[in-house]
């Protein structure tokens, strides 16, 4: 069973960056894929980008591209997400997620989705 734990995140000011990470631990397969979704208070979770672990493929929602960088360090077993540009919207808690067995058809779909982090709050300040 994969054990996924998000580093801390943060507040900063609309404009300002942050970086979180993942941490993967405990497959015995490498996850197919690696997402990171979001969950604004009294809103769904909703899917921000995600990576295929063996090709790097990149999907981003139409909300964070261009701003939102996904990347991993295959040595680290870390994934990354790099926010810049934040704007008061992005604040939400953040969930780092992985994918066992085939690639996503869906990659920002949570419910394909089978290992989830306790989520780290990233807060966006106008």
């Amino acid at each position: 069973q994969v054990q996924l734990q998000e580093s801390a995140g943060g507040s900063v000011q609309a404009g300002g960056s942050l970086k979180i990470s993942c941490i993967a631990s405990g497959y015995e397969t490498t996850p197919a894929a690696m997402a990171w979704f979001r969950q604004p208070p009294g809103q769904e979770r909703e899917g921000v980008a995600s990576i295929t672990w063996r090709y790097n493929t990149t999907a981003y929602a139409d909300s964070v591209k261009g701003r939102f960088t996904i990347s991993k360090d295959n040595a680290k077993n870390t994934v990354y997400l790099q926010m810049t540009s934040l704007k008061p919207e992005d604040t939400a808690l953040y969930y780092c997620a992985a994918k066992e067995g085939r690639v996503p058809t869906y990659p920002l779909r949570p419910s394909l989705y089978t290992a989830w982090g306790q989520g780290t709050q990233v807060t966006v300040s106008a």
